[in-house]
């Protein structure tokens, strides 16, 4: 049965709340600052909004539900959307259906999130029971040590090399020059990318996101809504979501993304090919190379295949996480999660400015999040494209 489409919902008023390494505010100052902003650009008064969706590590001990009051907003419908680096995909598909349904008619979908000294180790410390209880008896924990074993499985599998990785994380930081509120605004040259401190071999300095506090933020409306004020907007061609995929798999190799990837170009009537720009979400770009897989950009084992004979910056012939993503822009929390999707909206809206893709019409968008020791248990993944006005 063929799914039911988004026709007449739309994504408007793509925002974020430039980065800080570290920062004494609360991620519920974040958050406030993302929505400040952005109802500002759209020309919508906190009264108006009817819609609230939140993502954040760091909000506890406080949710949504508290935030309400804290920003004195009233809406008819509350979300939180607690799935990490899917956070961005799945807040606009719940969100959509809202819309669609008449239960709402704008819907704030936000994503932030603090950092101070010290705060990165402390959120590691309590954020999965099972991972923990998985690898501190060996004598480590957090992600990089996991996905260490994870990128060392896929280089002995499919024959990738670390200058396949590395041609990813070069290619975003060339990107990340282009972009006004990347963290990393210096040159990357693959020998430095080589040559860098290891941190969990085969893992590396430059493979490794670096924690910040930040906000991402978009609105998901009627359409009829977003040409009344006069707002550029995308609309949404298609969106799919999975969770603990393949649990049958020892080693993840492949994310949920490949269960459903058909569904998603059917709804979007193309194939891949139909595709501007990618933003894939990279912790590390051993999970970008899977989602190139994944998302039939290439055949699984090819990823590395494909980093070498494409070229994924802005100019390039497949431009990939134009803004820099994660890796040179800074992981904040959540946000992470939503930082593909704001600057894919920014793209197919014109909206982009310094990093904007010629001729960009429709983008594909994928999350990834949630790691329990061995594997990440949440995807999602959307595509968008232009419209008017």
């Amino acid at each position: 049965m063929r799914r039911r489409g988004y026709d007449g919902v739309v994504l408007a008023a793509p925002t974020s709340v430039p980065y800080a390494r570290y920062s004494n505010e609360t991620a519920h100052w974040w958050i406030a600052r993302a929505l400040r902003a952005m109802l500002g650009k759209a020309g919508i008064a906190p009264g108006e909004l009817d819609g609230f969706s939140v993502s954040s590590f760091s909000l506890a001990p406080d949710t949504p539900v508290g935030l309400t009051q804290h920003l004195g907003l009233s809406p008819r419908w509350l979300d939180t959307v607690p799935t990490g680096g899917a956070s961005g995909v799945i807040a606009l598909r719940r969100a959509a259906r809202a819309v669609q349904a008449g239960d709402v008619d704008v819907v704030a979908c936000v994503a932030g999130d603090a950092n101070r000294i010290d705060s990165f180790r402390s959120l590691l410390s309590g954020f999965s029971r099972f991972s923990m209880d998985a690898t501190f008896p060996y004598g480590f924990g957090g992600p990089n040590a996991s996905f260490a074993l994870l990128m060392d499985r896929y280089m002995q599998e499919y024959g990738a090399t670390r200058e396949d990785f590395g041609q990813i994380a070069v290619a975003q930081r060339a990107n990340a020059l282009c972009y006004p509120d990347a963290l990393m605004k210096t040159p990357l040259t693959l020998d430095q990318y080589l040559n860098a401190r290891m941190i969990s071999d085969p893992i590396a300095l430059f493979d490794c996101v670096m924690p910040c506090a930040g906000a991402e933020a978009f609105l998901v409306m009627r359409e009829d809504e977003a040409l009344r004020r006069d707002l550029p907007f995308a609309r949404i061609s298609g969106t799919i979501e999975r969770h603990n995929a393949y649990p049958e798999d020892p080693m993840q190799l492949r994310g949920g993304w490949g269960v459903d990837i058909g569904e998603l170009y059917d709804m979007a009537g193309h194939g891949p090919e139909g595709v501007d720009l990618l933003q894939t979400y990279d912790d590390y770009p051993v999970i970008s190379m899977m989602q190139f897989e994944d998302l039939g950009f290439c055949a699984k084992g090819e990823g590395a295949a494909l980093a070498r004979r494409r070229v994924l910056t802005i100019n390039g012939d497949f431009p990939h996480n134009t803004s820099g993503g994660q890796l040179s822009v800074g992981q904040a929390g959540a946000a992470g999660g939503y930082l593909g999707l704001v600057e894919a909206i920014r793209q197919v809206t014109g909206q982009a400015e310094g990093t904007q893709v010629a001729n960009a019409r429709r983008a594909l968008v994928s999350g990834f999040g949630m790691i329990n020791y061995d594997r990440g248990v949440c995807s999602a993944a959307a595509i968008i494209e232009g419209g008017a006005p």
